[in-house]
């Protein structure tokens, strides 16, 4: 076991020991336990913020970049991804979204009322989730359409319930990340409707 159990005893029993070791590990954190006596928490360093740049002429360096624009086949919606109000990257602690105002349920997919409209869809409605690359179609069953306040033209799903449409060799150059931000897809209707999936969110948004 790493260092011991002599080492880590003090931290588990008393965090103002855990504290003070990042104090002394982590710029920004100094005299970290007296500063959280101070109620509104604490700003950490951020040189943008404080116009300081690590150049060599202590300048922001802007770059611009070229956009390529995908081209969305008839029917289809670009699908980003994201976290609820009660996930940490992909550790699910609660099944509500306090953000977005989504209880009981994570397989929903936020439609602009209009698309949804435009695709013979209706809040409530229960779709599949399909994509279509060069290796094959990939499909995410089950989702429940809820019309949002969404922008025209896309759709947004929670991770990982929609990971299983997103190739892996699909992926954004260097960083070489999956595009869970910019997938095209299509909605392909169950006949089901969210009464009858009892797992499903409530209609309350």
């Amino acid at each position: 076991e790493t260092f011991g159990d002599d080492y880590w005893q003090p931290m588990i029993d008393n965090y103002d020991v855990l504290r003070d070791h990042i104090a002394n590990t982590i710029p920004g954190f100094e005299d970290f336990n007296e500063k959280l006596k101070h109620p509104g928490g604490f700003y950490l360093p951020n040189g943008p913020r404080e116009r300081r740049f690590p150049t060599a002429d202590g300048k922001a360096h802007l770059t611009v970049n070229e956009i390529d624009k995908v081209e969305l086949r008839p029917g289809e919606l670009m699908m980003n991804t994201v976290r609820t109000h009660d996930q940490f990257n992909s550790t699910i602690y609660g099944m509500d979204d306090r953000y977005r105002g989504i209880k009981g349920g994570r397989r929903v997919v936020l439609v602009n009322p209009e698309d949804a409209k435009e695709r013979g869809l209706r809040d409530g409605d229960m779709v599949d989730i399909v994509s279509n690359f060069s290796d094959g179609e990939r499909r995410a069953p089950d989702f429940r359409v809820v019309e949002y306040d969404h922008s025209r033209g896309g759709c947004t799903t929670y991770f990982p319930e929609a990971n299983v449409v997103i190739p892996l060799d699909h992926a954004v150059m260097k960083s070489n990340t999956p595009v869970f931000k910019s997938t095209p897809i299509h909605l392909e209707p169950t006949g089901k409707r969210a009464e009858d999936m009892p797992s499903m969110p409530s209609d309350e948004k």
